[in-house]
């Protein structure tokens, strides 16, 4: 199951950021160790990052989703529900 990452770019400390989520904790952490992301940004169900580690992301097959569908996701995971593809979402 691929891992997702938004198109938030929130201003933070002079960064733009984002958010990446997953199917499962063990496919995040996979991602967030490949683009070099510390674990300690690990928000319970999703990790907060720099729009160049959203770069290095993307290069290592992340999909890209609006924060519209990102939050959707997170609703249902929240709920005991399967994330669903994004275009299952809405």
């Amino acid at each position: 199951m691929p891992v997702y990452v938004d198109n938030f770019m929130k201003p933070y400390m002079g960064m733009l950021m984002n958010h990446m989520i997953a199917d499962t904790e063990e496919e995040l952490h996979e991602m967030v160790d490949k683009i070099k992301v510390n674990r300690k940004h690990y928000q319970g169900d999703h990790y907060d990052i720099c729009a160049s580690k959203r770069m290095l992301a993307l290069e290592n097959g992340a999909v890209p989703i609006t924060t519209r569908e990102l939050a959707r996701m997170a609703i249902n995971r929240r709920r005991g529900l399967p994330l669903h593809t994004p275009r299952n979402c809405r």
